[in-house]
């Protein structure tokens, strides 16, 4: 696969990997080869990859995104330079545990937005910054708060093409009339994470 051939040459490097593989990928690191690190996660909601760049998190996928599509985005995007790193993801699965536990109701984590840009960014920005754990918006009202109100359907397709989801809570963002819409990890999902926020009430 094309997003990973730095660490294929690194596991080739040894018979028994592990030990040099580790140390291969802190050498990588220090000499600035390794400009996308990403891992995968377990949660309640099913598998997630999460990958982060020096600026900080870039996306954060479900297994219906297809970790092999979403390491081509990510080198194809960003850079050819990706490689599984867990340690530098430590921090941002930790967040995330909190969270699926019910002990976070906000994340403390830099954000690397390269992945939207224009109107699509500026309303991801608005929602993870205007419409806090245990809330919801319309599309209209999120259209509202990014400063475009009749730009509902832009907003859709912003929600649609979201890279960082959970951490950037499209999952808060329902029809009109409180229908729950669309959602990148399917309708199950978004169900369970509005109702974690929720204390685990039944809400559909």
């Amino acid at each position: 696969m094309t997003t990973e051939p730095l660490e294929r040459a690194l596991r080739a490097t040894t018979t028994d990997p592990s030990p040099d593989l580790a140390a291969a990928l802190a050498r990588a690191e220090a000499e600035g080869l390794v400009d996308v690190a990403y891992a995968t996660t377990d949660s309640p909601v099913g598998p997630l990859l999460v990958a982060t760049t020096a600026a900080g998190l870039v996306r954060l996928a479900f297994a219906r995104d297809g970790a092999d599509a979403v390491l081509d985005e990510l080198s194809s995007r960003i850079a050819p330079r990706v490689l599984e790193d867990p340690a530098r993801l430590d921090g941002v699965r930790r967040e995330l545990d909190e969270y699926f536990e019910g002990r976070r109701d906000h994340f403390d984590l830099a954000l690397d937005w390269r992945l939207s840009a224009g109107f699509r960014r500026t309303v991801l920005e608005r929602l993870h910054g205007e419409v806090p754990y245990g809330q919801t918006v319309s599309y209209l009202q999120l259209a509202t708060l990014a400063g475009n109100p009749k730009a509902s359907r832009a907003v859709g397709t912003a929600m649609a093409t979201n890279p960082i989801a959970i951490v950037v809570p499209c999952h808060r963002v329902l029809r009109t009339g409180g229908q729950l819409g669309g959602y990148g990890g399917g309708l199950p999902a978004k169900v369970r994470l509005l109702e974690l926020e929720n204390g685990d009430q039944a809400l559909f």
